[in-house]
């Protein structure tokens, strides 16, 4: 019996979760679809291979995992479907495959898109389902697809670091309005080599030490903690870090960007 997680960026304001679902169980009718998230920013790589990287490690071998992002950043010819440490990873051929693992996939195949109708995002979760069914049938990856191509790859995002300091870039702002930054307890500590520091993320005064847990400081007042995942995350106890100042996730500057609001989407630490 199939184990499939589905992580998307469709939103829940219409049928196509369902629908995806549907092929899915048409195909494997004894499939557990574990639901990630449906509600990802649309071309947000970043936030998307934060997600999913901190997904995959909580699953046991086995498990196949579908991201239905970003599905036709081109006018692809295939799906790739890729084996890491045990585990089925289904995306498109868009780059994020490399963000998702941090390296390139050494078992890789291409599922062909040729001759399967209009390409659309049904017709994509019918090739992922068919997959799904030989993988379950007992069948290795090379049986199932093209083990001959090339894929993209996209780099991650990575903090900026200097003798001194780290620049950090925010990944993603939870529900809580929480704030994810792009280091990691390991960058942080082996750049901090048991100096002091500040953590600015704000006009404000800095943050100076690392809390457990929310609770480590009063109501209202904020504090840095690295999070389940290892990533350093800006909170205020039973506050919203995001909305009080003024954070917002990392993206290159747009034409609708307000010149009238002051967003910070970096956060910098100096040691000292």
């Amino acid at each position: 019996m199939a184990l499939i997680t589905l992580t998307t960026d469709f939103g829940t304001q219409d049928y196509m979760v369902g629908a995806v679902k549907g092929q899915i169980l048409t195909a494997n009718r004894q499939s557990t679809i574990i639901d990630i998230s449906h509600t990802l920013n649309p071309f947000n790589y970043p936030q998307a291979a934060y997600i999913c990287k901190n997904t995959l490690r909580n699953f046991p071998e086995g498990t196949i995992h579908l991201v239905l992002i970003d599905l036709f950043d081109k006018n692809h010819d295939f799906l790739i479907l890729v084996r890491h440490q045990g585990q089925y990873i289904g995306l498109a051929d868009n780059g994020l495959i490399k963000m998702i693992l941090g390296e390139s996939p050494v078992e890789k195949v291409a599922l062909s898109l040729k001759n399967k109708g209009q390409k659309n995002t049904i017709t994509c979760v019918k090739v992922f389902a068919e997959a799904i069914r030989e993988i379950e049938s007992g069948k290795s990856l090379s049986e199932i697809g093209d083990t001959q191509i090339e894929i993209a790859e996209k780099n991650s995002l990575r903090p900026i670091i200097t003798s001194n300091s780290i620049e950090g870039q925010i990944l993603f702002i939870d529900r809580f309005e929480n704030v994810v930054i792009n280091i990691t307890r390991e960058e942080f500590e082996e750049n901090r080599k048991g100096r002091s520091f500040k953590i600015h993320c704000t006009r404000g005064e800095p943050i100076e030490k690392i809390s457990e847990t929310y609770g480590d400081v009063p109501m209202s007042e904020k504090l840095a903690l690295f999070n389940t995942a290892g990533y350093l995350e800006i909170a205020v106890n039973k506050g919203n870090a995001a909305g009080l100042f003024g954070l917002e996730r990392y993206k290159d500057p747009g034409p609708d960007d307000s010149k009238n609001r002051i967003l910070y989407q970096t956060v910098r630490i100096f040691f000292e």
